[in-house]
């Protein structure tokens, strides 16, 4: 069983920016390929970016140029630096191992809501 804590949300107006981050409880995930995802309401969670052990990084379309994803193998974290914000990034954002058959459920998310 793994533990993730996802932390860093809150409401920020557009053009803000936030840093989230996720503590994963086991030490091996750091050599995991991870991933941050989101969940608006009334729709389906979605992948926001991933970044591989060799630190290489990939985004949706949309995120692309304003979010930039890290790994911090000596806190077992991953986080997330989202700028430039936009009411659309308004989603509760979770982070898990890209690996579904390493997966053993998901956190519970913190809520991100831009907003004027």
């Amino acid at each position: 069983q793994v533990q993730i804590v996802e932390s860093g949300g809150g409401l920020v107006q557009p053009g803000g920016s936030l840093r989230l981050s996720c503590q994963f409880s086991r030490i091996d995930w750091n050599s995991r390929t991870m991933a941050w995802y989101r969940q608006a309401p009334g729709a389906e969670r979605e992948w926001v970016a991933t970044i591989r052990s060799d630190l290489r990084s990939y985004y949706t379309a949309s995120v692309s140029g304003r979010f930039t994803i890290y790994r911090d193998g000596a806190r077992n974290m991953i986080r997330l630096h989202m700028n430039n914000l936009k009411p659309e990034d308004t989603a509760v954002y979770y982070c898990n191992t890209m690996d579904e058959r390493a997966r053993s459920g998901w956190g519970q998310g913190t809520q991100v809501t831009v907003s004027s």
